[in-house]
């Protein structure tokens, strides 16, 4: 939503989205017809986008705190990989607009988030400068200006953050029932299955009811602060 507004799309994304929470399309039908509608899109909408979203507060200092802790935490996303990216190498802006009152249930979801309880010996040189998080996951997209549609292959799907989430594991040399999971929507249903502890922030119905722990709020220290003491 943020880039279609950067972009002056905001109508035709919402169209776009609707259209998928009544299950008219799959997650690579929704990309292709995205790319279409993102035609004009170049690094400079990506960046104000990504500067101007509805941002949580205190996500570089949960993100510092785990890495503190010997932990690890990641990113896991429908969304495009040329945005999710960028929070490996820089927290976002730490600020806390009015967050919308019915979170999005498309594929361009707010990004769901794994922490695991990996220790580890040293720094994450990715993170830690710029307060980052230590690994991000969003489906594959051409380069832009877009000259070519999404490989279906490489979008991600609630299922795949399952997978994702099992290969950090198997990197980090822990098992499942030692992460939490954070998410707001659907297509973090799956990974809420999979693992132990779950916390639905500003969530819809398809995760509140699968949530070990819910917030509604602005601000991710006080949802992280919800399973924090626990472990």
């Amino acid at each position: 939503m943020e880039i279609s507004r950067q972009l002056g799309l905001d109508a035709e994304i919402r169209e776009l989205e609707l259209a998928f929470a009544a299950g008219g399309m799959t997650p690579p039908d929704f990309a292709g017809r995205a790319c279409a509608l993102w035609s004009e899109l170049t690094e400079d909408h990506i960046t104000a986008a990504f500067m101007g979203a509805p941002w949580l507060s205190g996500i570089r200092e949960v993100w510092a705190e785990i890495r503190e802790r010997g932990e690890r935490s990641a990113v896991i996303s429908l969304s495009p990989d040329f945005f999710v990216g960028r929070l490996l190498h820089r927290a976002p802006p730490s600020r806390s607009p009015e967050l919308p009152h019915a979170p999005s249930t498309s594929p361009g979801d707010p990004a769901g988030a794994l922490r695991t309880g990996a220790r580890t010996g040293g720094t994450d040189d990715g993170g830690a400068e710029g307060g980052g998080v230590d690994a991000t996951y969003g489906s594959r997209w051409p380069a832009v200006p877009f000259r070519r549609q999404p490989d279906p292959a490489g979008i991600l799907s609630a299922e795949a953050k399952v997978r994702i989430a099992d290969e950090l594991c198997a990197e980090f040399g822990v098992s499942r029932n030692e992460c939490v999971a954070y998410g707001d929507s659907m297509s973090d249903a799956a990974l809420f299955a999979a693992v132990p502890v779950s916390v639905a922030v500003n969530a819809d119905s398809h995760v509140r009811d699968l949530a070990t722990a819910e917030y509604v709020g602005k601000d991710l220290r006080e949802a992280y602060g919800l399973v924090r003491k626990s472990r």
